[in-house]
């Protein structure tokens, strides 16, 4: 197969699963259209560095233990869009100026050509600033209050369909929360079904205060840490959001600097089944972040 045939095949499949993502009923479970699926991998040294200058042959692909061939790869910097989910219910009262400090300096570590977009999250989820190029924070940002219930599953399941619609081949969601979910109609699980089928690393920061009961906090920190490693992307645990800004940085350039691979699914599985997935990486003492498997679609019928 050539290298444009290779492209346009993943661009088709990219495009079926926006629309298939898009078409679901809320109450719907949100499956992988499995006939290509795609790894964004991070790859660093034992020193924490960001390791470049990898080849196709460097890596292998697994399937529930199984190689597969790769069917496309790509090394380059590329233009990625992300969507910052801030958390303003009532538990945020003391740190909603500090997660508005995070995203206004996530915005200004972005390059020209990345996008993003910034939403609100209480008893219901706002747009606060729409997808867009500018690194001029919409006046907005500055009216936000802490106030009512938390829809985290809801708000990290409403980015995941909005940036099923971007093109960009790398996306990412930035949540800014302490956590604690108390009003989503929608399961954390399928958030992150919702996730990895619109192909999203979710990076997840805890804002949560050292106040929070010990058990209570675990468990919210649970899911943060759920979102971010299913999808390959970084649990952050900062004390009260201060130590946002380099962490942040780091996210920024990781996400410019991705290895993008694909591999065909043997016989498109359609079993309605979770499939873990292994990358693997010639050389050693590397580490490997990349989202750890997918759900595919159902049976046709079921």
């Amino acid at each position: 197969m050539s290298v444009h045939s290779k492209a346009l095949l993943l661009l088709a499949a990219i495009l079926a699963l926006a629309i298939s993502s898009l078409a679901q009923e809320d109450n719907d479970p949100v499956r992988v259209d499995s006939s290509i699926v795609v790894l964004n991998a991070t790859i660093r040294d034992a020193q924490d560095r960001p390791v470049g200058g990898l080849a196709e042959k460097d890596f292998k692909i697994f399937e529930d233990g199984i190689q597969h061939p790769i069917t496309w790869f790509a090394a380059e910097e590329t233009p990625f869009a992300a969507v910052i989910l801030i958390d303003t219910s009532g538990s945020m009262e003391q740190r909603i100026s500090i997660a508005r400090s995070a995203a206004i300096n996530f915005l200004n570590g972005l390059r020209p050509e990345d996008m993003a977009a910034i939403y609100r999250f209480d008893s219901k989820i706002s747009l606060v600033q729409d997808f867009s190029e500018s690194r001029d924070v919409a006046d907005k940002i500055f009216d936000l209050k802490a106030q009512g219930q938390t829809v985290l599953n809801d708000a990290v399941l409403r980015a995941a369909k909005d940036l099923s619609n971007r093109t960009e081949k790398r996306k990412a969601i930035i949540v800014l929360s302490d956590g604690a979910d108390t009003f989503s109609s929608a399961s954390a699980d399928k958030a992150l079904k919702a996730a990895l089928a619109a192909n999203v690393t979710i990076y997840s920061v805890d804002m949560s205060t050292v106040d929070v009961a010990g058990q209570m906090r675990r468990q919210n920190q649970g899911v943060l840490r759920s979102f971010a490693s299913k999808t390959g992307g970084v649990f952050i645990s900062t004390e009260n959001g201060r130590d946002l800004r380099d962490a942040l940085k780091a996210i920024v350039d990781e996400l410019g600097v991705q290895y993008t691979l694909a591999f065909e699914p043997a016989g498109i599985k359609r079993d309605g089944k979770w499939h873990s997935i292994e990358l693997r990486v010639a050389r050693s003492n590397l580490k490997i972040r990349t989202r750890e498997g997918y759900n595919a679609a159902k049976p046709s019928g079921k």
